[in-house]
């Protein structure tokens, strides 16, 4: 009677493995399939994005990358702080054409007094810091975070944010342009915004992109 019993376990068992072994593979190939519709639809918006014609001569015209971060005292706009996220949107930029400044020309002609004017939104700041380099506009980042407790998890929860914000030299506001990101645990805020601009960049640029050459030229 034991070995009946064993000899009829074994199929069941044999089954309710493999209709467990199913369900997880349909459930990873449908999870599979939903992140690969959403990276169709990503491209699809970043290709209808860049296709927007661009005059030449907005190309030619140079844009000044600044970048900084919110904090409990203020703005921290030492503009070394942020290389990789500089190089991140950067390299987009140039990618699709348009004409930028390095960090190194930045720093070399732009005050540190200037960029933190600039920043609190001091308008001579930002004219005198174009004017100096010759921008014909001012893209600048920024980074903030928001901590708080989880009210589920019950533990630390930070939310790091990062705007674009496109301007004139005259101060004129061509685009706005947002990325957000929550993680539950660590404090690297930076290396959070870095993942974040990594993560979106492609279409947060083409977004930038696309207001810039449907409104730049506007009289």
């Amino acid at each position: 009677m034991r070995h009946t019993r064993l000899s009829i376990a074994v199929p069941y068992a044999l089954t309710f493995a493999l209709a467990c072994g199913s369900a997880h593979a349909f459930k990873f190939s449908e999870e599979e399939d939903k992140a690969k519709q959403e990276d169709q639809a990503r491209a699809q918006r970043i290709g209808q994005l860049v296709s927007t014609p661009c005059k030449q001569q907005l190309k030619n015209r140079k844009i000044m990358l600044v970048i900084a971060e919110r904090t409990s005292n203020g703005f921290n706009t030492v503009q070394s702080r942020y290389g990789p996220h500089f190089q991140a949107i950067n390299h987009r930029l140039r990618a699709l054409g348009l004409k930028t400044y390095t960090q190194e020309e930045i720093r070399a002609q732009i005050a540190q007094a200037e960029l933190d004017a600039h920043f609190r939104n001091d308008p001579d700041a930002a004219i005198n810091a174009s004017k100096k380099l010759g921008a014909s506009f001012i893209l600048r980042g920024l980074i903030t975070t928001q901590t708080g407790i989880n009210p589920v998890l019950k533990i630390n929860e930070v939310a790091v944010h990062m705007g674009f914000t496109l301007v004139s030299a005259g101060g004129k506001t061509l685009s706005n342009v947002t990325a957000k990101a929550d993680s539950y645990s660590g404090t690297d805020t930076l290396g959070m915004a870095l993942e974040l601009v990594n993560e979106q960049a492609d279409e947060a640029v083409a977004r930038l992109y696309n207001d810039y050459c449907r409104t730049a030229g506007a009289k």
